[in-house]
């Protein structure tokens, strides 16, 4: 009979049968939990001074997870972001085990208490006009690693896909037409699909890079013609970056990373014109909350231009009250 009070059978079902045969979470999702729990057992470990197969349940305690979390930030310099990561997944754990163990709810009770840390929100990157079109421009056309580049950064800013989508893009999720717009099917977080447009000029590229391939191959290929990696994405912006920042020095002021792309999609769209519930649906965003960031950041763009506009500062002549005129209030005196 297994032993309900080891902490080693649970990180099992809690990885193979909960994160993925019950709650079918995104693959990035499943290896954040994992990660987590490869760094914690280690720790309770030393911390308890036993051997991870043999650490109980019990062994986890509060005071272990407040010493982890702290060991990540102070030793592993995590930010408060990744600490909250790393707590939410222990804490999902936890409501895991109690769910089917009752014996072990007051340990998850004891678990939960342990708060996450509030944050600052760093301010939204996005890029200018000017500053994307000399990104996209960078690419040199006449290599055909070039032709590839600009189609992936075109597309980037074309859908704003996230670059886990833009990795896993697979040449039949592209709908090319020729009487009409082109679309692609992305496949989001919780493994939710989207149809987003894509521009004549981001379809003629993609359908060039894509010509004469089967359905089922990814639409972004390496050096070695295998699918490209997340990573891969990032070197690649990184890489037309440098070129990019000649001509456009203000880019070398700020950190851009292809979800930074992303954010410009949002932000672009809204000064378009389009209605934040489209953009949301554009994006992917699962709550209109998350995608009202980007109509604050506009309207904050909005408020600073006002603030410079002379007919602010030259304030309207002030009407004269009645009480004011002496001759009126003399006049009615007489009456």
């Amino acid at each position: 009979m297994r032993d309900a009070t080891l902490l080693g059978p649970w990180v099992r079902r809690f990885l193979l049968e909960h994160l993925v045969a019950e709650r079918n979470l995104a693959r990035n999702t499943q290896r954040s939990y994992r990660d987590t729990l490869a760094l914690l057992l280690p720790f309770a470990s030393t911390r308890r001074k036993k051997p991870v197969d043999q650490l109980a349940v019990d062994d986890l305690s509060a005071d272990v997870l407040r010493e982890f979390l702290e060991h990540l930030e102070v030793k592993r310099s995590c930010s408060i972001r990744t600490r909250n990561q790393r707590l939410a997944a222990v804490h999902a754990m936890a409501r895991f085990i109690s769910e089917r163990s009752p014996e072990h709810i007051a340990w998850c009770g004891e678990i939960r208490t342990v708060p996450f840390k509030r944050f600052t929100r760093s301010e939204l990157s996005y890029l200018d006009k000017p500053e994307i079109d000399s990104i996209l421009a960078a690419p040199d056309y006449a290599r055909p690693q070039g032709g590839r580049d600009h189609a992936l950064l075109l597309f980037l800013y074309n859908s704003g896909a996230r670059v886990s989508e833009a990795a896993s893009l697979k040449i039949g999720d592209l709908n090319f037409r020729s009487n009409a717009m082109s679309d692609v099917r992305l496949l989001g977080k919780g493994r939710k699909t989207r149809q987003c447009p894509l521009w004549p000029d981001t379809a003629k590229e993609l359908l060039l890079l894509t010509r004469g391939r089967s359905q089922d191959q990814p639409v972004f290929l390496n050096r070695f013609g295998q699918s490209i990696t997340r990573y891969g994405i990032h070197a690649i912006l990184r890489k037309h970056l440098k070129k990019a920042g000649a001509s456009c020095p203000s880019l070398l002021k700020k950190r851009v990373s292809p979800h930074t792309i992303r954010h410009t999609t949002a932000t672009h769209l809204l000064r378009s014109g389009v209605d934040i519930n489209t953009i949301r649906a554009w994006l992917g965003h699962v709550s209109l909350e998350t995608t009202n960031i980007y109509a604050e950041v506009d309207l904050e763009r909005k408020t600073q231009a006002l603030t410079h506009c002379n007919a602010l500062r030259t304030a309207p002549p002030r009407r004269k009250h009645w009480r004011d005129d002496p001759s009126l209030i003399d006049f009615l005196r007489t009456l």
